[in-house]
């Protein structure tokens, strides 16, 4: 992405699909849409053959209007750079706007996505399953600064290693913190399954 109307307009496609599939569409997109007005103004039937590649594209496509609308409106056509502006938005909850905050503004925010949310359980971080609870908790446990860090990593190690389905126990180097890999480990790969969570 080049600026933060970018990184929303991807992270908005992202919802139920890979970023390489994203990553394949939104070039075009960008290109015929520059601004939040563009969005605004087009009609959505022209949207959704857009981003149809991305799936869910009625929903996406209705929702990427409306909140382009609403910054249009509201803001000058501008991504807002605060959170509280941010969630005003339609559709825009506190993930998307800590991915928007971070990776756009390099404003410290937690990303609870459902890998964070995985990992997070696994490893004992949180009890809770509401994501905005589970982002709470793990607040006090970074520090501040390196809150975007630490959801990137704990995202990725979420995709690489500490799958929904099959995890890596074995080879995790979280594995000594996380009564969840030991009893994995110890049961086999039959049990893991059964006792996934997320």
């Amino acid at each position: 992405f080049a600026n933060p109307l970018e990184l929303l307009v991807a992270t908005v496609l992202s919802a139920q699909c890979t970023d390489v599939r994203v990553n394949q569409v939104t070039p075009a997109v960008f290109k015929k849409y520059p601004t939040a007005a563009h969005y605004a103004q087009a009609p959505v039937e022209e949207l959704e053959k857009e981003i149809y590649a991305t799936g869910f594209y009625h929903q996406k496509a209705k929702s990427l209007q409306a909140i382009c609308q609403a910054l249009v409106k509201q803001h000058g056509g501008q991504v807002p750079a605060s959170l509280e502006e941010l969630v005003k938005l339609p559709g825009i909850g506190r993930k998307t706007a800590n991915v928007i905050l971070g990776n756009a503004f390099g404003i410290p925010g937690i990303v609870v996505d459902t890998h964070m949310k995985r990992v997070a359980a696994r490893i004992g971080l949180t009890r809770e399953t509401d994501p905005v609870k589970i982002e709470f908790d793990l607040m006090p446990l970074v520090p501040r600064a390196r809150w975007i860090k630490f959801s990137h990593q704990m995202i990725w190690h979420g995709r690489q290693i500490c799958t929904a389905k099959n995890p890596r126990c074995p080879v995790c180097p979280l594995l000594p913190y996380c009564d969840y890999g030991q009893n994995a480990v110890a049961t086999g790969s039959k049990e893991r399954r059964s006792y996934s969570t997320g």
